[in-house]
């Protein structure tokens, strides 16, 4: 499988959802994948990435993004379920190997720990 094949899973295929025509929950299928720590080094370093409690669901926080329902994801970030990265997450991931499940809700990166 090359790296733009839609069926591979292990990277996240790049675009702007608001300009996809797909519904909301194929467009976060599409958008969701697999990565490691280094993967997303970039998108803390650019100010876009969340942290999810694991024991939340991914797609239905992504939807709350999606669906711009600001209230949940206001609740959320009170509550310390999602959090914004900063340094003191880089530290602790470069020094701790781990693999995300991540989706890109532009501008964002929400991810947590693979299951």
């Amino acid at each position: 499988m090359s790296d733009s094949d839609p069926e591979n899973k292990s990277n996240l295929d790049y675009g702007v959802l608001g300009f996809d025509e797909r519904s909301d929950d194929d467009k976060i299928e599409k958008y969701m994948g697999e990565v490691e720590w280094s993967y997303l080094l970039p998108h803390l370093k650019s100010g876009v990435l969340f942290y999810l409690d694991p024991t939340l669901d991914l797609v239905e926080t992504a939807k709350f993004f999606t669906s711009d329902d600001k209230d949940a994801v206001q609740a959320l970030l009170k509550k310390g379920d999602l959090v914004k990265m900063d340094h003191l997450h880089a530290e602790w991931f470069e020094k701790n190997a781990q693999t995300f499940s991540a989706v890109v809700v532009t501008p964002f990166v929400l991810c947590q720990p693979a299951k």
